[in-house]
C-alpha cells in the first residue's frame, strides 16, 4: 500500500501513543511550522482529513496539528500561536495594477489619432508597454506566483487568446468569405476590424481582479485562524470564492461596456465576458501554486482557436470544402461564437477546478512554504 493509504488508515488498534509516529514521519513539516495552523494545512495536502484526525484521538485535524505543533521542541516559542492575518497592505502592489489600463488606454488613443507607418509603431510601442506593465503586475502583489510554485510557459497561449480578441473574429470572417486581401489597417472599421474595446476592458480589469484576489486570500487566511475543521474552513470559503468571482465579472461587465461606449465600438459581451473569466480563474489557482490546470486549459483553449481558424482556411483545398463547416455554423449562430464557446467551456472548467482546489486549507500555505 502507498504512504498515503497508510495514512488515512490511521495508527493500529494497539499503539499506545498514534501521534507519535505520525510526528516522526513529518517532523520537518512540524519543525518549519511557525504556528499550528501551517501544520494543518500541510496535513491536508499529504491526504489526511477530519476523519483520519478523528483515528488519531483527535476531533479535527486542527486539534491533530495543535499537539504535532506542542510536541516540537522550540526556542522562544510563543506562549499562543498567533493566527495567521491577512496579506499586509502594500500600497504600491494594490496601485500597480492599474498601470495596464492606463498604458493600454494611452495605445488605443495614439492608433486612433496616427495613421500610415506611425500608426505601426505606436502599436509596437503600445504591445512592447503593454507586456512590461502586465509582466510587473504579474511578478508583484496579489496576482503574482508563489515563490515555491513551478511557473508556466503560459505566456504565450495568453497573448495568442488577447490577440484573437483584438483581430481573431475579423480574421475568422474574412476567412470565410476569400479573404484577407490586405494585412489590418489598425482601425475599427477598415477591411480587417480591429476590435479594441475588449482588451481595453481587460487591460483595465486587471485592477479589480487583483484587488478581489487580495480580498479573498485575506479572508480566506482569517477564516484558516478561526476554523475549527477542514469541512468549516471549506465551507466557510467557498461562498466567498463564487463571490469573488461573481464581482470581477460585473466589473469586467461595466469597464467593457464603458469602454465601446467610449470608443464606439459593439460591446462583445459573451466573447470577452467568456475570456476574462478563464484569464482570471487561471491566474487566481497560479497566485496559490496550482500551475498544472491552467497551463493545460490555456493551451487546450487556444490551440482551439487556432483549429477554427487553419480549418477554414484548409477548406480551401480541394475536396476539403466540409471542413470549415463545424466553424461557419458557429458563426452563422452568433458572430463571436468561436471565442465564446472555446473560452466559456475553458473557463467552466477551471471554475469547478478553482472550487475544489482553493477552498483548502492547504491552498492558503504561507508563503514560501511547499504543499
Amino acid at each position: 500500500m502507498s504512504h498515503l493509504g497508510e495514512l488515512n488508515r490511521g495508527p493500529s488498534p494497539g499503539a499506545a501513543d498514534p501521534v507519535k509516529a505520525l510526528l516522526h514521519r513529518h517532523r520537518d513539516l512540524c519543525l518549519r511550522a511557525v504556528d499550528p495552523l501551517e501544520i494543518a494545512a500541510g496535513l491536508e495536502a499529504h491526504g489526511i482529513t477530519d476523519r483520519t484526525a478523528a483515528r488519531f484521538r483527535h476531533r479535527d485535524v486542527f486539534s491533530l496539528a495543535e499537539e504535532l505543533y506542542a510536541r516540537v521542541p522550540r526556542d522562544g516559542d510563543p506562549p499562543h500561536p498567533v493566527p495567521p492575518s491577512a496579506a499586509p497592505f502594500d500600497r504600491a502592489a494594490l496601485l500597480l495594477p492599474l498601470l495596464p489600463g492606463a498604458v493600454c488606454a494611452a495605445s488605443v488613443t495614439a492608433l486612433r489619432h496616427t495613421d500610415g507607418g506611425t500608426r505601426l509603431y505606436a502599436a509596437a510601442a503600445g504591445v512592447l508597454a503593454l507586456t512590461l506593465a502586465l509582466r510587473a503586475v504579474l511578478r508583484r502583489g496579489p496576482l503574482s506566483t508563489p515563490a515555491h510554485a513551478p511557473r508556466p510557459a503560459t505566456a504565450a497561449w495568453t497573448w495568442w487568446l488577447i490577440g484573437y480578441a483584438l483581430l481573431g473574429d475579423g480574421l475568422l470572417h474574412l476567412a470565410i468569405t476569400g479573404g484577407p486581401d490586405s494585412p489590418p489597417d489598425g482601425t475599427g472599421g477598415g477591411h480587417w476590424p480591429l476590435t479594441t474595446a475588449p482588451v481595453l476592458a481587460l487591460a483595465l480589469a486587471c485592477a479589480p481582479a487583483a484587488w478581489t484576489t487580495h480580498l479573498f486570500s485575506g479572508h480566506a487566511r482569517r477564516r484558516l485562524g478561526s476554523s475549527r475543521g477542514l469541512e468549516d474552513f471549506t465551507a466557510s470559503v467557498r461562498p466567498v470564492l463564487l463571490g469573488t468571482f461573481a464581482l470581477f465579472l460585473l466589473a469586467l461587465t461595466a469597464l467593457l461596456t464603458t469602454a465601446s461606449a467610449l470608443l464606439d465600438e459593439p460591446a462583445p459581451l459573451p466573447g470577452t465576458l467568456t475570456l476574462g473569466a478563464l484569464l482570471f480563474l487561471a491566474r487566481l489557482l497560479m497566485a496559490h501554486g496550482f500551475t498544472h490546470a491552467p497551463k493545460v486549459i490555456l493551451t487546450l483553449t487556444a490551440g482551439a482557436q487556432v483549429t477554427a481558424l487553419a480549418t477554414v482556411f484548409a477548406a480551401r483545398l480541394p475536396g476539403c470544402a466540409a471542413l470549415s463547416a463545424p466553424v461557419e455554423t458557429l458563426t452563422a449562430w452568433h458572430p463571436a461564437a468561436v471565442p465564446s464557446v472555446t473560452c466559456g467551456i475553458a473557463a467552466l472548467t477551471l471554475l469547478v477546478h478553482a472550487s475544489r482546489r482553493l477552498p483548502r486549507a492547504s491552498a492558503h500555505l504561507p508563503p514560501g512554504r511547499a504543499r
